[in-house]
């Protein structure tokens, strides 16, 4: 469909590498993963707390993993499509092909709609509630986060972390309900996880946000304000191992003290004027923390783990 592109007023043949590469910066890929895993982890850990085989689900398995990768590549396409002005003053997005013009702008537009229509259809053949959290992931991020508060408020990333919050309820609800307090706990750690993760990034792409006029909060109130929310927001992560015991002593003392080192790093940053060493610190201590969090619940969750 697209193996020609419109460079300016020009078309020519491109590569297929060339092609692959377009379309990964427009669902931006690594984005579209990190959202997907959580979705099978919330499936993995269904699986395990209701007792159920795989193979009885692999079919919605199915329907939910590809279901959510096209509503998730949607939302990202129309993300895209929307914020094409801000990518062109941003240096790190300057080869997506909304920039380039290797893709017109018109056929984003209708490849984010249908993308978006067709993984919404397929999550519907999981379960009705798993529909539900992949409607208000996608509507969160493209109508509440993309289309309104990103441009005007710094509200914008909070918004935003509830799209990525719900991704392990859909797995959990491909199960079954997800009002179960596993969910609950991985979409509060996902919702919390967030905030510190994004004003790290904001730090670090200070100059970047600031000349596309990005209202983010280290940009519009400086960084001393975003390093004492962030000490905050990680605060709030601490009680949450107690509420997940049942995942085995071992989780609860490994997550503690991930939580407690994090609380340290954000509260000694809060007195430090190293900006740039902290954030750099935090956000690879936020990816490693994520990383084994989620990583040990599945890890502990094998089979072999269990009599």
């Amino acid at each position: 469909m697209y193996s020609d592109y419109e460079l300016g007023k020009d078309m020519k043949k491109t590569t297929l590498s060339g092609f692959l590469t377009d379309v990964k910066a427009l669902v931006k890929g690594i984005v579209l993963v990190a959202n997907v895993l959580p979705i099978l982890s919330g499936f993995w850990l269904a699986l395990f707390f209701v007792d159920v085989s795989f193979f009885e689900y692999w079919d919605k398995f199915l329907y939910m993993t590809i279901g959510s990768v096209f509503l998730m590549a949607g939302a990202l396409i129309l993300n895209n499509w929307y914020e094409v002005d801000l990518d062109r003053k941003m240096g790190r997005t300057q080869e997506r092909p909304t920039v380039t013009g290797n893709f017109s702008l018109q056929a984003v537009l209708t490849l984010g709609i249908a993308a978006s229509a067709l993984g919404l259809i397929l999550l519907f053949f999981t379960t009705f509630e798993a529909a539900v959290y992949g409607f208000i992931g996608w509507f969160t991020y493209v109508v509440l986060y993309t289309f309104w508060t990103k441009r005007k408020y710094t509200l914008n990333t909070v918004i935003g972390s509830v799209s990525g919050a719900v991704t392990p309820l859909i797995g959990w609800a491909t199960i079954t309900s997800a009002y179960h307090i596993v969910p609950i706990m991985l979409f509060l750690i996902l919702f919390i996880w967030q905030i510190p993760h994004t004003f790290a990034i904001a730090m670090r792409r200070y100059d970047e946000y600031k000349a596309a006029e990005v209202p983010m909060l280290p940009v519009v109130y400086g960084f001393d304000m975003a390093k004492r929310q962030t000490a905050v927001y990680v605060l709030c992560l601490l009680p949450i191992p107690m509420f997940l015991t049942s995942l085995g002593s071992f989780f609860v003392v490994v997550m503690s003290i991930l939580n407690v080192v994090w609380a340290y790093i954000a509260i000694r940053g809060v007195f430090k004027k190293d900006d740039e060493k902290y954030a750099n610190t935090m956000f690879f201590y936020s990816l490693g923390y994520l990383t084994i969090v989620f990583g040990l619940m599945i890890f502990l969750t094998l089979p072999i783990f269990q009599t």
